[in-house]
């Protein structure tokens, strides 16, 4: 088990590092989204709907994320699992969200071992390998925390090193 200490804590990345399944999907203004074309970045992987209360309340800090961290190489993507573009829309203005945003559906679920509820997030690091995977509410601190000692692992490096 390899881990990184931040802030008093200890971000653990056991095991195994799967790599991350690729997709290609439509984003909210017509472009591509393809995880593939994001390889080197630490990628935060939201999969939310506009219905979630949980989900609602962690866009404004990956957006405060994504302003902090992009130009160190981090880079979200949302992935909603609205059944309607249009609320997606109508959030993702509201929000001014500045990331990618593309709408899901069972494929992409199914990749990524279903999704049955939201928020589910997946941490990707720049060699294109989950290291954490959230499951609901999640404190901001733990992805902070996660995406600080991702950025500083070098893209080839398969072990984050102890203190």
């Amino acid at each position: 088990m390899y881990f990184v200490k931040f802030r008093h804590r200890h971000v653990i990345f056991p095991g195994e590092h799967p790599a991350a399944p690729e997709f290609t999907l439509t984003d909210l203004q017509g472009g591509k989204v393809s995880l593939n074309s994001y390889r080197g970045k630490v990628v935060l992987l939201d999969f939310w709907a506009t219905w979630c209360e949980p989900c609602r309340e962690e866009i404004p800090r990956f957006i405060a994320l994504q302003n902090e961290y992009g130009a160190q190489g981090l880079q979200i993507i949302g992935i909603s699992m609205d059944d309607d573009e249009q609320p997606v829309r109508d959030f993702s203005a509201q929000f001014k969200m500045n990331y990618p945003v593309a709408m899901g559906n069972a494929e992409i679920g199914e990749l990524y071992g279903g999704i049955l509820g939201v928020p589910i997030a997946f941490m990707i690091g720049r060699d294109g390998r989950i290291y954490a995977k959230h499951v609901g509410a999640t404190n901001f601190a733990t992805f902070e925390d996660e995406v600080l000692a991702l950025l500083q692992k070098p893209a080839g490096d398969s072990k984050l090193m102890g203190p």
